[in-house]
């Protein structure tokens, strides 16, 4: 699964906090995610989010060529 640093994953399950948007802070062997809502910070390996992640909401910038 393609995600990037700056992307936001809306996820099956909700944080306590009620919102389902965390924006990915780190990628790699572990995701380091943060809250849209909230903004609570947690580190979760990378098989787990891939398994909640419903869909990944990427801005594209069509200045680079």
């Amino acid at each position: 699964m393609d995600v990037r640093v700056n992307d936001i994953l809306e996820m099956k399950k909700a944080h306590p906090c009620g919102g389902k948007q965390f924006l990915v802070l780190r990628s790699g062997m572990d995701f380091k995610l943060r809250c849209v809502t909230c903004g609570h910070e947690i580190m979760i390996p990378r098989v787990k989010a891939e398994k909640h992640i419903k869909k990944i909401i990427r801005e594209t910038n069509n200045d680079e060529q």
